[in-house]
């Protein structure tokens, strides 16, 4: 699991975060991985989408993910996905696009 504020995050951060409500928590498998087993409130982007997607404006994003499109400026967006791998490649995408947090 990668997030902006450490890089990684621990099972045991992300429940407290998805308890407090403190998170934007994308999983960037694919479709059918999702669709086997999700985390509860993630948000489905598969690594080869996730660009594009983080370049829509917000409304457009809003609607075709329903929920409100992460800020550049955000501290609590997290990526994962099964191994680590894809997650830590969506955090370096996301901080070619200027998302710096």
């Amino acid at each position: 699991i990668a997030g902006f504020l450490t890089k990684f995050v621990t099972y045991e951060q992300l429940k407290a975060m998805l308890a407090n409500h403190s998170v934007q928590l994308f999983d960037v498998r694919n479709p059918d991985e999702f669709l086997a087993g999700r985390i509860p409130d993630s948000i489905n982007i598969p690594l080869g989408q996730l660009e594009e997607s983080l370049k829509l404006p917000p409304l457009q994003f809003q609607q075709q993910f329903g929920v409100k499109a992460p800020k550049k400026e955000d501290d609590d967006i997290v990526f994962h996905c099964r191994s680590g791998k894809r997650s830590l490649t969506a955090l370096e995408i996301a901080h070619r696009l200027g998302f710096s947090k």
